[in-house]
């Protein structure tokens, strides 16, 4: 175990919680010279999270490749997830301009691939101490500061005390409870059901969303040529799932503007789902505290952020702190650089998350960009990079945007709405 050179700290960071989040910074802390203990309540070091979109999105690529774990997801199969998208004006599929770039991507991949290899990752960087089942109990604080935490293990209790206690310990965070940081709860007026399915053929390979208005679904592409599929209904319909789940799960799908063929398919798991999945936000910071990943904020499964924000949100503590958590700087200054950067970057994707929740149809500004983004490539491109978080709410509908798409839509007015959107709103 790593040796303290501080005295009073058997760490300078302790982090709760060794998933996506944990796990990668831990990692980006260690190379900064930081002393870590990675604590994962879970004594297996292959458990992984299975309620999940397996989606990483674009804008977490810059951390998956600070990591080092590009090499290592290509290895184990991962598939780059371009995608299109069904509105009722058609589809939107992002292309790369004539002569342009490529566009920007990451990853589809099974949490139970992915979670193993970024522990396994954190495992071996010098500097990050993996304690596998390590249950926190409560927080070591005094004059209303963390300083550490106590943990249950095998062995009994035990007290780490750090500099910094860092909560990735998802959004029901015990390390938010025992500090008295309570989060703020949106209501998500969708419930959520999936199924892995092997050998399923989807149109170009890429992934797949369905904007019905307000159900929606996706299917997404993973590694070792299996696809998830999800379906995310208006709870109106959750008397029918619940009478009769896997009927009206195929039902639903069947009925999706060019449904993916999963009669054909081999299903390999259950229909796995939750009919209440809230959103939640706290704030990012308290003394002594930082969170990260769904402990700070749990965006709605429909968009598929989570697993790309637990890893920005990594990122975004690292170089924040690093300095500070071996004694160099300001712990409480680096925290409010933290949590203004958190906000800065997600609370607009939320604020637009939280709404849609309500499960409503498309807003007037939405209507307008989805439908002229069917339309025209430029569009399709800027809303690509709306989707994949490499752009903010803003930048979005900013107003060289905003024209370019009525331009685009007054170009097509009178377009006759696509037939197979029909076909399932009256199923």
């Amino acid at each position: 175990m790593t040796k303290p050179e501080s005295a009073g700290y058997d760490y300078d960071v302790v982090i709760s919680g060794a998933s996506l989040a944990g796990s990668a910074a831990a990692i980006l802390l260690a190379r900064r010279g930081v002393r870590v203990a990675l604590l994962e309540r879970r004594s297996d070091p292959e458990a992984y999270k299975v309620l999940c979109t397996h989606f990483l999105q674009p804008s977490a690529y810059p951390v998956l490749d600070e990591l080092g774990l590009i090499p290592a997801l290509e290895k184990a199969g991962a598939v780059r997830n371009e995608a299109r998208w069904y509105t009722r004006w058609g589809w939107i599929e992002p292309r790369p301009a004539p002569a342009g770039p490529e566009l920007p991507y990451a990853y589809n991949i099974r949490r139970s691939t992915l979670d193993p290899l970024i522990r396994s990752h954190a495992a071996e960087t010098p500097g990050v101490d993996l304690l596998l089942g390590h249950q926190v109990t409560g927080l070591v604080q005094e004059a209303g500061r963390t300083l550490g935490v106590r943990a249950s293990t095998s062995q009994g209790e035990r007290e780490i005390r750090a500099r910094l206690v860092v909560g990735a310990d998802g959004k029901d965070s015990a390390v938010a409870k025992f500090a008295g940081v309570p989060a703020r709860r949106y209501e998500n007026a969708r419930f959520g059901y999936f199924a892995h399915f092997r050998d399923l053929p989807l149109h170009g390979g890429v992934s797949h969303a369905w904007f019905l208005e307000p159900d929606m679904a996706y299917a997404f592409p993973n590694d070792d040529g299996v696809a998830v599929i999800a379906v995310l209904p208006d709870k109106k319909r959750l008397p029918a799932f619940r009478e009769d789940l896997e009927g009206s799960f195929f039902a639903f799908i069947r009925a999706l503007p060019e449904a993916p063929p999963i009669d054909s398919a081999e299903r390999i798991t259950k229909i796995t789902g939750t009919v209440d999945y809230p959103l939640h936000s706290r704030k990012p910071t308290a003394p002594g505290v930082a969170f990260i990943g769904d402990a700070a904020l749990t965006g709605d499964p429909v968009w598929g952020v989570g697993c790309g924000w637990a890893l920005e949100s990594a990122q975004w503590l690292a170089e924040a702190v690093a300095s500070a958590a071996t004694g160099r700087g300001d712990l409480n200054r680096s925290l409010v650089a933290y949590a203004r950067r958190h906000r800065r970057r997600l609370r607009g994707h939320q604020y637009l998350a939280t709404d849609f929740a309500e499960a409503r149809p498309f807003n007037p500004l939405e209507r307008l960009m989805y439908s002229a983004a069917a339309r025209d490539e430029s569009v399709a491109r800027h809303m690509h990079l709306f989707a994949s978080r490499l752009i903010g709410p803003l930048r979005f509908l900013n107003p060289m945007a905003v024209a370019k798409a009525a331009a685009v839509n007054i170009k097509h007015r009178g377009t006759a709405v696509p037939p197979a959107h029909l076909s399932h709103t009256e199923s």
